[in-house]
């Protein structure tokens, strides 16, 4: 092989690598804006408000909601303690470093997606979101939402939205006993989703490294990606396109200015 084919194509997969390790870092590996390490180190000079979860909160991969609430409700110091991957487990054992030494004023729950997607029990669940709960109300005097899970694909009739159903309905029971508020996210797109042929359940790495190169070294919107796969409110099927973010912004910024859903 001539040397500067060699050359050529050495350059080609040196860019293609560059190119990949972009995407990689910022999907799954940069921290969130504003995270609790950076904010909570320091005192507060606006009320804070912590949106605790996993990746749908940490926004890298879809629809940056909370960005979108810091935007439009600047009185606010919004504190994102999303975290990729975190199942109820995993925010249980960071909600005092993460949450509660942020002394919050309002807490926001997005929890669960990925108990479900890994088959944790369901009463395990309730126990960990439970705890997570009780903590922060005995911790802080935070007001504490807790929103329901958006659906897993959008085929509402899937055998695994049906088990999420009940997870959905364990959330709505804490918020009930706990008296935090309940956001009725999975309700208000699921009265989207009722309409229409829509595609079932598929998530994996290679979709999500896909949207999500197609996103950043593309510049296309999670909204165009999610359209060319026949999808509207989930861009990989588990994470917010543009439209989607926009109804959890609705809501907690709605819960934010007092005014609550039942």
């Amino acid at each position: 092989m001539k040397k500067p084919i060699v050359i050529t194509i050495s350059l080609l997969l040196a860019a293609a690598l560059c190119a990949a390790g972009t995407v990689v870092y910022l999907t799954f590996l940069r921290p969130a804006d504003n995270p609790p390490a950076d904010a909570c180190a320091t005192g507060a000079t606006r009320p804070r408000v912590v949106a605790a979860g996993a990746s749908m909160t940490q926004g890298s991969l879809g629809a940056d909601w909370v960005a979108s609430l810091r935007a439009a409700f600047p009185a606010y110091e919004f504190v994102n303690a999303g975290s990729n991957g975190n199942t109820t487990a995993d925010l249980l054992q960071r909600v005092d470093t993460d949450i509660v030494a942020c002394r919050p004023a309002a807490v926001t729950l997005l929890i669960g997606t990925n108990d479900v997607r890994d088959g944790v029990p369901l009463e395990e669940y309730r126990a960990n979101l439970r705890a997570i709960v009780d903590r922060v109300r005995s911790g802080t005097g935070a007001r504490v939402a807790l929103m329901s899970l958006p659906p897993l694909g959008e085929d509402l009739n899937a055998p695994i939205n049906r088990t999420l159903t009940r997870y959905n309905a364990a959330i709505k029971d804490i918020a009930a006993r706990t008296g935090a508020d309940h956001l009725a996210l999975h309700e208000r797109m699921a009265g989207i989703l009722r309409h229409g042929a829509r595609t079932p359940y598929g998530f994996g790495f290679p979709l999500a490294f896909s949207v999500a190169a197609q996103h950043y070294l593309l510049g296309r919107t999670w909204d165009d990606i999610a359209r060319a796969g026949g999808r509207e409110l989930l861009v990989d099927h588990v994470h917010l396109t543009d439209r989607g973010g926009a109804l959890v912004t609705e809501l907690a910024g709605g819960w934010l200015s007092g005014i609550t859903e039942p």
